[in-house]
């Protein structure tokens, strides 16, 4: 694997002090980009640090940013499989910290993110992932989103994605990535739900843990390279429910997923699959709106367009 990048190596914190690795996929995105690196090197933690861009099927454009003492910035390119998931793992491969953390490129950290984190890793190290807090930026206004409890169980996870926890607050040891939790499962159709996979696998391993403050920036508007990629989005989701057999346990759980399947099929006008899962959904559990929603839009009483609006409006996803 090629990198190129520029090295400082006097560290803040002293020389025993942690090194956390910030991997950060993109796709040609220079401009926010460049404000997701320096939004990292901002940060004031007793850590030392590396911000690893993975450039995804793109040329390896290093951008130029002050660095401050004890961190190095390079660039890697995806030498995995195309897309999120073979980006965050191949930056995971090219990590030297003890930690590992997440940015999006259309994301930035706030100030006091990471040691925030830090602390908490210190008073939790039973933890196997610690997240934060976001603010969504729809457009239009600053949502701010939190998480239900500061502790997440396993079935916290199966009954709600939490998407107050975002994968940009993601902050893991890079020994459970290399070993017991395992790397970002590269079989997810167009790495859709990848975050969801992780936290799932990780709260079935161990201890999630939130900082339950805004402390991550997370850009709503339309810009995702997931946006409106509804058959992607049905195919991820029916995986998950074949690969998180846990699901089936919990009726409320199942019928979440199936009425999220059901809008992505109804989204993507395949109208009699949608409404076949609809009702699995509503028969696991009635009090599935989307599962509502979704047969309306399958019989174009509604546009999937306009319920998406309504939903990002509020900081929420579909």
């Amino acid at each position: 694997m090629t990198a190129r990048g520029r090295d400082q190596a006097v560290p803040d914190g002293g020389a025993d002090a942690p090194e956390v690795s910030v991997v950060i996929p993109t796709h040609n995105r220079p401009q926010l980009m460049k404000l997701a690196v320096e939004s990292v090197l901002s940060q004031d933690a007793p850590v030392t640090g590396e911000v690893i861009v993975v450039f995804d099927a793109c040329s390896v454009e290093v951008p130029e940013v002050a660095l401050p003492t004890g961190w190095t910035l390079r660039g890697v390119p995806n030498s995995r499989t195309r897309g999120l998931a073979g980006a965050r793992n191949s930056g995971i491969s090219a990590a030297r910290g003890e930690y590992v953390a997440f940015l999006d490129d259309d994301d930035v950290w706030l100030p006091g993110k990471l040691a925030a984190q830090m602390d908490r890793f210190a008073a939790s190290p039973q933890a196997v992932v610690v997240g934060t807090a976001m603010v969504v930026d729809n457009g239009i206004e600053d949502v701010v989103r939190l998480a239900p409890s500061e502790n997440l169980t396993h079935e916290d996870f199966l009954r709600n994605r939490n998407p107050g926890v975002h994968s940009s607050s993601l902050l893991f040891r890079r020994s459970d990535l290399l070993g017991s939790l395992g790397l970002i499962d590269e079989e997810l159709p167009r790495s859709y739900g990848e975050d969801y996979d992780i936290l799932l696998r990780a709260s079935a391993l161990g201890a999630v843990t939130v900082v339950n403050q805004p402390l991550v920036r997370v850009l709503w508007n339309g810009q995702s390279y997931y946006f409106g990629q509804w058959a992607s989005y049905a195919e991820a989701l029916q995986y998950l429910l074949r690969k998180h057999g846990d699901f089936a346990t919990t009726p409320g759980a199942l019928g979440r997923i199936e009425a999220q399947v059901a809008f992505a099929l109804a989204s993507s006008q395949q109208g009699r699959d949608a409404r076949h899962w609809a009702r699995r959904a509503i028969s696991h559990d009635p009090r599935q709106i989307k599962a509502y929603l979704a047969t309306a839009i399958s019989l174009r009483l509604l546009a999937p367009a306009a319920v998406t609006r309504i939903a990002q409006r509020f900081g929420r996803g579909i």
